[in-house]
């Protein structure tokens, strides 16, 4: 299924309705989608370098739109569309360390997960569900997307086949990969702030407290 998705989105890179299908996948990626647009902008990097600025800025304001989505759902519809969106990604264990991390940190925790391979969508419907401060989930939001998307933009129009030939051949790893670095980034990121017993323990008990929700 991940393969089916992934190659129906790199498909989307030689329609002719490219930028729009970009703007799309970033919208939705921000909220529930699994597979990121990272890849489809690369191409369109590739295919047109002169364009790399104006696409990741394209996609950097769609992935954001698509985060308000996310922080919408996780406000008012988690009991209904929010919960079962966690546990279909595969995210639900992941859901009480976010809540935890976001309350801590917050515009940190944020701009780490919109600039990593930490998946966006956990951290925009945990915000919501926490109703983390809106100018600042969307300031956060901004930073993190451009940093991610414009790195992206430069990458492929520098290096260019050679990353599209490593994700094609390797995409279960690479997916594999993505998951330990969602764990490191959380664990990083509660060592690097300087995380004491007290904010672990703060942490289990929030994370005790949300999987009765």
């Amino acid at each position: 299924m991940l393969r089916g998705l992934y190659d129906w989105t790199m498909d989307k890179a030689a329609h002719p309705q490219a930028v729009w299908w970009l703007a799309f996948f970033c919208f939705i990626e921000s909220s529930f989608f699994p597979i990121p647009p990272h890849p489809l902008l690369g191409l369109m990097c590739l295919a047109e370098p002169k364009k790399a600025l104006r696409f990741a800025a394209i996609a950097t304001a769609s992935s954001v739109a698509g985060a308000l989505l996310g922080y919408a759902i996780g406000w008012g519809l988690y009991d209904t569309i929010g919960g079962w969106l966690i546990g279909v990604l595969g995210l639900s264990e992941s859901f009480p360390v976010a809540a935890c991390t976001l309350r801590e940190y917050g515009a940190e925790a944020v701009i780490l997960a919109a600039s990593t391979p930490v998946p966006f969508k956990l951290l925009t419907i945990t915000a919501g569900f926490i109703e983390m401060d809106l100018a600042t989930f969307i300031f956060a939001s901004i930073v993190g997307r451009s940093i991610i998307f414009m790195t992206v933009g430069i990458l492929f129009q520098l290096f260019g086949a050679p990353i599209k030939r490593i994700i094609d051949e390797y995409l279960g790893l690479v997916t594999a990969a993505f998951v330990i670095l969602v764990v490191g980034g959380f664990l990083a990121l509660a060592f690097l702030s300087g995380g004491t017993e007290e904010t672990v323990d703060q942490c289990e008990l929030e994370a005790s407290q949300l999987q009765t929700v």
